[in-house]
């Protein structure tokens, strides 16, 4: 692990100008921190005073503010929400600054750098190859969900590989909220992950198919049906005739190597705790270093939790347009919350403080740790495809089920997914969840497929990350992730606006 640990007490020091640190174990008065005498206990997660805070001066960790102290905090005190303050930083007082690129640390030696994937016929790579039903409407979503039910019973090939993504939108709906519907379902009946869609609607919704169809462009005829089920008799049957055709086409694929650069990950962190930014986030952050080493593409997105984490993570973007772009981005989020009258800092939240995260600058810094030190290279639009190598920012909110879906929309294969509170949460690109403290791993085992709580035990973080890299290409080589063996699979389509 990184930082200044004092294993006598178990406690972690991140940044040398840190002016706390986080408790690896119970902290108990009397107990000696880093030359600090705790002064009562502290629970795991949570941080300690390493000197005398003044009343309105800066709560420092990672080398960056999360706060400002509400009151005078004595050396050797409990900080958290109790005596520290959000305080985040005026956008206007971000400009561009050419990034200097000294390039992460990577050894690559022995790790595969290939896959065993499928070949589309646009050239994609895709990681899966499974048939997906999508409604256009939530009116049919029982037929669609009947149909992909049909589909894993009795076609040969599919019984774990044939889902239908249902949703509560497609009418009434208006402006981009109507937009964000479309733009979804688009990039779901193009991702390469999905040998083979069916497309339902109902007939008059807004998003009736041929509406659809025009926010579509171009798709590959031979891989997607369209079934509009006032227009027959019996549109079980017809599903199940269009189902049973794609499904002809996709037995016919097979995998083959695939160069591991051509890899797009997403990564996410959801029901944070106080170990997750030292831990898990900073384990995918070294992951995100090494995929883009050998030419593969992340994507991080959750913008309201960039919030406080501006600076750190805007100094690296690669030009000022995509400095531009991705302050545009932050700010267009914080004039969302304030339209709504709410207020930009009301991260964390209460699973989160529990854990030990007190602001949203402490969620937020310890959040970006997925990002690694690689270079931003692009800003996408929500539910716009992945354009460049490297790093991208995605523009999506941090609620776990729409973060996961707009990844997947930018064309993620596969999704690392850091918690430290659980959850069983699946998208339709696989979904690798991985623990922020063994303890959890332990007791939810059936939740997660990989526990980096190992760190703060001792483990290297270099074994920890090669292990990663080894965990991501067996998934996109077919290995099952937890949240797939128990066949979670889910959609959510953000919405603001206003419904008929």
């Amino acid at each position: 692990m990184n930082g200044f640990k004092d294993d006598s007490v178990s406690v972690l020091r991140i940044s040398p100008g840190d002016n706390v640190a986080v408790a690896l174990t119970m902290i108990h008065p009397g107990d000696i921190i880093l030359g600090a005498t705790a002064r009562g206990k502290i629970p795991v997660g949570h941080k300690i005073a390493l000197a005398d805070i003044r009343a309105g001066a800066l709560v420092v960790k990672y080398g960056y503010p999360i706060g400002k102290a509400a009151a005078d905090i004595p050396v050797g005190a409990w900080v958290h929400t109790h005596n520290v303050v959000s305080d985040l930083e005026d956008l206007d007082a971000l400009a561009y600054v050419p990034y200097a690129d000294n390039g992460a640390v990577v050894h690559l030696d022995g790790l595969p750098r290939h896959f065993e994937g499928y070949r589309r016929d646009d050239g994609r790579a895709a990681v899966r190859n499974e048939l997906w039903v999508l409604p256009t409407v939530a009116c049919v979503n029982t037929l669609a969900s009947t149909l992909a039910e049909w589909g894993r019973a009795s076609l040969p090939g599919f019984a774990s590989a044939a889902f239908a993504f249902t949703h509560p939108y497609g009418c009434s709906q208006l402006g981009e909220d109507l937009l964000y519907t479309q733009r979804l379902l688009a990039a779901m009946v193009k991702h390469p992950n999905a040998g083979g869609v069916l497309v339902v609607g109902l007939g008059c919704e807004n998003n009736h198919i041929g509406a659809f169809k025009e926010a579509l462009g171009e798709w590959d005829e031979s891989r997607v049906r369209f079934l509009n089920a006032q227009d027959v008799t019996d549109d079980l049957a017809e599903g199940k005739v269009l189902l049973g055709e794609l499904a002809d086409i996709a037995s016919h694929d097979k995998r083959e190597p695939i160069p591991a650069s051509e890899l797009v990950v997403g990564l996410k962190c959801g029901g944070s705790d106080g170990f997750s930014g030292l831990t898990a986030n900073p384990l995918l952050g070294r992951f995100s270093d090494m995929l883009g080493k050998v030419g593969g593409s992340t994507l991080l997105t959750e913008v309201p939790e960039m919030f406080g984490a501006e600076r750190m993570l805007l100094s690296r973007c690669c030009n000022e347009d995509v400095f531009g772009r991705a302050l545009s981005m932050i700010r267009g989020f914080r004039e969302y919350f304030i339209r709504y009258g709410q207020p930009i800092d009301k991260n964390p939240a209460p699973g989160n403080i529990e854990g030990g995260l007190t602001t949203n600058a402490d969620k937020s810094l310890g959040c970006t740790q997925k990002a690694g030190m690689g270079v931003v290279r692009d800003v996408l639009e929500m539910y716009r495809p992945v354009r460049e190598k490297g790093l991208s920012l995605v523009r999506a909110p941090g609620n776990d089920p729409c973060a996961v879906t707009a990844l997947t929309a930018a064309g993620a294969h596969v999704i690392l997914f850091t918690t430290g509170r659980g959850t069983p949460l699946g998208s339709p690109a696989p979904v690798l969840k991985v623990a922020t403290n063994t303890d959890l791993a332990v007791r939810k085992a059936g939740w997660i497929d990989y526990d980096a709580g190992r760190i703060a035990n001792g483990a290297k973080m270099d074994d920890c990350v090669r292990e990663l890299y080894s965990l991501v290409i067996d998934t996109a080589s077919g290995k099952r992730t937890r949240s797939e063996q128990a066949g979670d699979r889910s959609i959510a389509i953000f919405k603001d606006g206003v419904t008929l």
